[in-house]
């Protein structure tokens, strides 16, 4: 079939979230904080697209919690005894994220939250060791392709990565956009989409999503 080049508009995206299940309050909740002081969380989209790849996963690592919002989507999706590993080393924003995850109705037991850097915590942290069935990231995006590194020995046979943001509001494709930030998901996604060790994508929602699964 020829590609016409049809990009979903505003009203496409209103009509699908309108057909969509209703969210649970506590997303919009989370959603209404985030805007100021502009804390960076999940497009909801992505988020009902992560819950969907998070639908049986029960080892669940992510790297970027802010105030747990994508956390929570993984967490509604899993099965029961599901448990999620998340690391973040802003306790001001992660306190916040248990207080909607107990609203949310998911016990404390499931979530582990590690307060440090990342790379940091990867390096040290048992609770880290694996396996994981789904990888979640969102966090420095200069430190990607470090954070994959680290964990890909940890993952079970059948594990996904997912990554957020790596289209990066549009500078990533635009070929005269330059920043650290922006040529480090340039090099992340060409070297996970070039990897026979993945079978990869991107998705175009939200801010684009990367999925990967291992080959």
């Amino acid at each position: 079939m020829q590609d016409d080049g049809f990009i979903p508009a505003a009203a496409d995206v209103a009509y699908i979230e309108s057909a969509a299940a209703p969210v649970h309050p506590v997303f919009e909740a989370i959603e209404a904080a985030a805007v100021e002081p502009r804390v960076p969380i999940l497009d909801r989209a992505s988020g009902r697209v992560l819950s969907v790849l998070a639908a049986g996963r029960t080892r669940i690592v992510e790297v970027g919690t802010a105030f747990g919002y994508s956390t929570l989507w993984m967490a509604l999706a899993q099965p029961p005894g599901g448990t999620i590993v998340t690391i973040d080393p802003d306790t001001s924003r992660t306190d916040r994220a248990r207080a909607w995850w107990r609203e949310a109705g998911v016990t404390e037991e499931r979530i582990t939250v590690i307060s440090r850097p990342a790379l940091e915590a990867l390096a040290t942290e048992p609770a880290l060791r694996g396996p994981f069935d789904l990888v979640f990231i969102d966090a420095l995006k200069e430190e990607y392709g470090r954070y994959l590194a680290a964990l890909r020995p940890r993952l079970a046979p059948q594990a996904l990565v997912i990554a957020d943001n790596v289209l990066w509001s549009g500078r990533v494709a635009d070929a005269r956009a330059t920043g650290e930030s922006t040529e480090a998901l340039r090099a992340f996604n060409a070297a996970v989409l070039a990897d026979p060790g993945w079978r990869a994508t991107i998705l175009p929602v939200g801010d684009g999503l990367l999925v990967a699964a291992r080959a």
